[in-house]
């Protein structure tokens, strides 16, 4: 008996191999080129927006437009339509993840452009602050949005995906009612995020006292904030947090800030000659910014008088610091031109004058105690059975009312 045998079927194959040799070779081509596009965008981000625009679309491209002649090269091949139909599925699935990625990376383009046009390490930073942080916390959120999109559109191709969604919107209210107590704290930041973006009670690099702690606001994410403390710690508060407590900005609306420096000094003290002094520590250093610059006795107390400096500067930082050098300055001028001026405990130094007070105080005391104590015992005597009544008297059997003679 002869076995044949089994020969390829040679058409068969060079009608599968041949569409998808080319749309790999086309795909290939053009993903180098787009690749090489994008990097020489990126050599030359800074000279034109047509670059910029190519560096954003040229990556995710170099892979959706090959998945398009792939997809044309699997509908022309000779397969059972049911293997067509899932190779074509799984590219319109990776078609939509791309197109949501183009978006994401559009978006932070457009975030990165405003940024870049809006520094804040300028003098005068306030509507630099002011965009940068609805920029930064709107493009978070849309980017989340878009993400979520993506994968819910790619999601709903699947026919067992869909059908799970008309399940769910036909318990809609009571799978709402869950999911929206699940994800409140979620849904709280959400919110809360955008009425930063827009009434901006805080912006990047503002001056804040949150809980207590002075520091800088640092970054704004979608969910939290991060303030940069001054002893270079990170406290990380939750977004909802600023919406829902009281909290001081010290940059809202201007960075100027007024400060104070307080002194007790003597009753002596010449408030002219200070206010002399704190004008020229103040116009011989850089920090102040000319506005404000005042001493005044604000308290007095038995032995001294309470004298505040108050200062003002362009910011926070240099306001502190002016402060330290006022109060340093101040205390070495009096301590060189008016000592006097400096506090001082005054007391007695007549030891005799001391010693025959204190012992006239002390003789007066021991005096009224005497006497207080014979009023008292005065006082409180009662009559008793052995007080000599008149009928004692005339027996004779009285004591004597005088003491005898004595020999």
């Amino acid at each position: 008996m002869r076995v044949s045998n089994p020969t390829l079927d040679w058409p068969l194959i060079f009608a599968i191999a041949w569409p998808l040799l080319v749309a790999l070779l086309l795909g290939w081509m053009l993903r180098r080129g787009l690749l090489a596009a994008a990097r020489r965008a990126r050599l030359r981000e800074q000279e034109s927006l047509r670059a910029r625009i190519v560096q954003v679309i040229s990556i995710p491209a170099s892979i959706a437009l090959p998945l398009l002649f792939l997809d044309a090269a699997v509908a022309t091949m000779p397969l059972p339509r049911r293997w067509i139909d899932g190779f074509q599925h799984g590219i319109v699935v990776a078609l939509l993840l791309c197109l949501a990625w183009l978006g994401v990376r559009a978006v932070r383009a457009i975030e990165r452009r405003m940024i870049r046009n809006h520094p804040v390490d300028v003098a005068d930073n306030l509507a630099a602050r002011r965009i940068q942080t609805q920029t930064r916390v709107i493009g978070g959120v849309v980017q989340g949005a878009i993400v979520l999109v993506g994968v819910a559109l790619a999601l709903m191709t699947f026919p067992s995906i869909r059908q799970l969604g008309a399940t769910l919107l036909a318990s809609a209210g009571v799978l709402g009612l869950i999911a929206g107590i699940a994800a409140r704290p979620v849904l709280g930041n959400l919110i809360a995020g955008l009425q930063i973006a827009l009434a901006q009670p805080i912006r990047l690099d503002d001056v804040v006292i949150v809980q207590g702690e002075w520091g800088r606001i640092e970054e704004i994410t979608a969910t939290y904030v991060v303030v940069r403390i001054w002893d270079e710690r990170r406290m990380v508060v939750p977004l909802q947090w600023f919406i829902e407590n009281p909290f001081e900005n010290w940059t809202r609306t201007s960075a100027q800030l007024l400060g104070t420096a307080f002194l007790w000094l003597d009753y002596r003290t010449p408030m002219a000659q200070v206010r002399e002094a704190l004008q020229g520590i103040c116009s011989t250093d850089e920090r102040w910014d000319g506005r404000v610059c005042v001493a005044q006795v604000t308290e007095t107390s038995e032995s001294t008088v309470q004298v505040r400096l108050l200062v003002s500067a362009r910011n926070s930082g240099d306001l502190f610091d002016l402060r330290c050098a006022v109060r340093e300055r101040m205390i070495d001028y009096l301590n060189q031109a008016h000592p006097e001026a400096l506090p001082r405990m005054r007391m007695s130094l007549d030891r005799t004058a001391t010693h025959d007070g204190e012992a006239l105080s002390q003789g007066n005391a021991l005096d009224a105690l005497h006497a207080a104590s014979a009023e008292v015992t005065e006082q409180t005597v009662s009559p008793g059975a052995e007080d000599v009544n008149d009928a004692d008297a005339a027996a004779g059997q009285a004591p004597p009312s005088t003491p005898p003679p004595t020999r």
